[in-house]
């Protein structure tokens, strides 16, 4: 397959994942505000931390509001990881890979994209946003599960799950590092006193919460909740699960290369020396400290699979 080919499968599918994961931040931004007292203003300078995307955002605006956050992460083509420019995006790399996805999924994406350009063509109004976001993430599965459904598994659709995973992993992290910076600095260390309000809120913007009650029932803490979500190689948005991915992937798309690629070794390294942790040991670390390292494996991977595939060639 040519370079520029995985690349586009590539994208596509990380910009999808991106745009989901964005509307899921912006449901946590709202999920995590109401458990506060007063002016709920400063819980999106969190999410906006934790998206990457607060100095963007003080580039063009001088002080963080809901509204202003909302519409940022939202609506804004100046904002790359907006759920508006992400979906623009995919839409951009499906068409210059069209050959190389089925005709249910290009439709799908069609679907999603149509979809958000009639949502975001206006301000969303708080009463509608629920239902929007809701929307956004239902569309996007709808691709996930067309290229499921309708994809040969070869090279085009491990190159598209290659994408998904390392985005999705990338995703968990964030989230569960705007919960460090909500804490802050109403307690003196992550893990003590920790409102369990906000951690549900975690659950479910990973919809992780049905998952977790099934296994914990009601009595699983917070540092059950940590684990769910890095170490349950069980769980389909844990960090353990989308990293085990990344390694089948990576694997089928290295056969009869004769030796492994560099970014299979750093797939092996965070495996066995990120993720063998137990979880008080990630607490004695610092979890924001933990998540820091592991967004920076993430991002060494993905300009290592870059490399080893020949993008831009």
């Amino acid at each position: 397959m040519l370079g520029k080919t995985a690349n586009g499968l590539f994208w596509l599918s990380r910009y999808l994942e991106r745009a989901e994961n964005t509307a899921r931040l912006v449901e946590t931004g709202q999920r995590l505000a109401l458990t506060r007292m007063g002016d709920d203003d400063s819980e999106w300078t969190s999410v906006l931390q934790s998206a990457g995307v607060l100095s963007g955002f003080y580039g063009e605006h001088d002080a963080v509001t809901k509204e202003a956050a909302v519409d940022w992460m939202l609506r804004d083509r100046d904002n790359p990881s907006s759920v508006r420019s992400c979906i623009e995006a995919a839409r951009q790399n499906a068409r210059l890979v069209r050959t190389a996805v089925t005709g249910e999924v290009w439709e799908a994406i069609n679907a999603a994209y149509m979809a958000s350009q009639k949502f975001l063509a206006r301000k969303i109004p708080e009463r509608d946003l629920p239902k929007v976001l809701r929307t956004f993430r239902q569309n996007i599965a709808l691709v996930r599960g067309m290229i499921h459904g309708t994809m040969m598994r070869s090279d085009p659709y491990n190159f598209l799950r290659i994408g998904t995973f390392l985005e999705r992993a990338d995703n968990t992290a964030r989230i569960l590092d705007v919960k460090y910076y909500v804490l802050l600095p109403s307690v003196s260390a992550v893990g003590s006193s920790i409102d369990n309000i906000q951690w549900e809120s975690i659950l479910r913007s990973v919809s992780a919460r049905g998952g977790f009650r099934m296994e914990y029932g009601g009595l699983g803490g917070p540092q059950d909740i940590v684990h769910f979500l890095i170490l349950d190689p069980r769980m389909p948005r844990s960090l353990a699960y989308c990293v085990g991915e990344l390694r089948d992937n990576l694997r089928y798309l290295a056969r009869g290369s004769g030796k492994p690629f560099e970014s299979q070794q750093i797939v092996s390294r965070i495996r066995n020396q990120y993720l063998s942790h137990d979880v008080p040991e990630i607490f004695e670390y610092g979890l924001h400290e933990y998540i820091q390292v592991l967004l920076g494996q993430l991002a060494e991977l993905a300009c290592q699979i870059e490399t080893d595939f020949r993008f831009y060639e």
